[in-house]
């Protein structure tokens, strides 16, 4: 049995448009021996190069952790054949629609660009 929070919004809103998702998403847990914050880190490290190989991909990915953030589900995500590891992220990966640029400051106004200096 798995944990399934339905965020499909299936009551459709006046005006509000959509877009289509793929049907079938794969969830993927993220998950280390141990719960210490060194556990934490390296979990946070894993966790940055499967974000950045997922969008490499072109994958989208959605992260959840609020299961996780219950003393009675936490457990039930746990590898069901070993029951060992400590489940510290849980993603959503498939293909949606693309989402919009994220606005970004011009480079000369957080850099400054000196002229090289000339060789001896």
């Amino acid at each position: 049995k798995a944990l399934l929070r339905d965020f499909a919004g299936r009551r459709r809103v006046p005006g509000r448009g959509g877009a289509d998702f793929e049907e079938s998403p794969r969830l993927a847990v993220l998950s280390t021996r141990g719960d210490t914050p060194a556990d934490w880190l390296v979990a946070g490290q894993a966790l940055e190069r499967v974000l950045l190989e997922a969008t490499a991909a072109g994958l989208a990915t959605s992260l959840t952790s609020h299961p996780l953030e219950s003393p009675e589900l936490r457990p039930l995500a746990r590898d069901p054949v070993t029951g060992r590891g400590q489940v510290q992220m849980v993603l959503r990966l498939g293909y949606g629609p693309p989402g919009p640029a994220t606005p970004r400051r011009p480079v000369a106004d957080v850099l400054d660009v000196e002229p090289d200096a000339p060789a001896d």
